[in-house]
This record gives structure tokens, sequence and C-alpha cells, in this order.
């Protein structure tokens, strides 16, 4: 049974930074996208960033562009997600996801797998 474990969350001031980290158990981890989104309080899930099975394909959402970084170590079964130059509108409960298919990478129904969320709150 595939199970996916976010860690790394925290309280961080406006300006910091923190890592995120999403290990996998029970998956063949290297079969699968995996995603990185996140829902604010009374808003709705949003998409984050995605990366490949191989790590060559990466996309971002807009706003967090030329901040955060999303990697994986297959050998280690864990994806990462290095969050630098932190805003106040980026608290949210971050998840990770992770899915089979290629396409649609921003779409969060296309992901098979879930984790339960690590929370991230940047104070101003």
């Amino acid at each position: 049974q595939v199970q996916l474990v976010e860690s790394g969350g925290g309280l961080v001031q406006a300006g910091g930074s923190l890592r995120l980290s999403c290990a996998c158990f029970g998956c063949t981890f290297s079969r699968y996208t995996m995603g990185w989104f996140r829902q604010a309080p009374g808003k709705e899930r949003k998409f984050v960033a995605a990366i490949s099975w191989s790590g060559v394909s990466i996309v971002y959402e807009d706003s967090v562009k030329g901040r955060f970084t999303i990697s994986r170590d297959n050998a280690k079964n864990t994806m990462y997600l290095q969050m630098n130059a932190l805003k106040p509108e980026d608290t949210a409960v971050y998840y990770c996801a992770a899915k089979t298919s290629v396409v649609d990478n921003r779409r969060g129904e296309r992901y098979d797998y879930w984790g339960q969320g690590t929370q991230v709150t940047v104070s101003s």
C-alpha cells in the first residue's frame, strides 16, 4: 500500500526558508510523477509544483517561480520542496501527491495518492 508522508513544515517569518520532504512508502517511487499542492484556510487546494519521474520535467505555479525548488531523490524514495523568500500568502497546509500518468500535472484530480499534509505558517 502506497503511503506518502510529509514533513518539514513549521512557523517562519516572512523572508525565511523551509524545506519540505515527502517520503513514499510501499511504492516504486521512480514510477511516479510527484506534485506539491497547498490549501489555505477557507480556500480551494491549489497546485504548487510537479516533477517527472526522472526529474527532468518540472513545472511551477507562477507565484512560486524563482522562490520554490522541487526536487527528488529516487534512491531515497523522497521528494523535496525548498521554499525561500516565504511570504504570508504562502501560509497553507502543503500536500504531496503521486501519480503514474504523465499528463495534467497541475490537476489534483489526476493524482492517485496523497499525503496527510504539513502546515506551513509564515508570519509578517
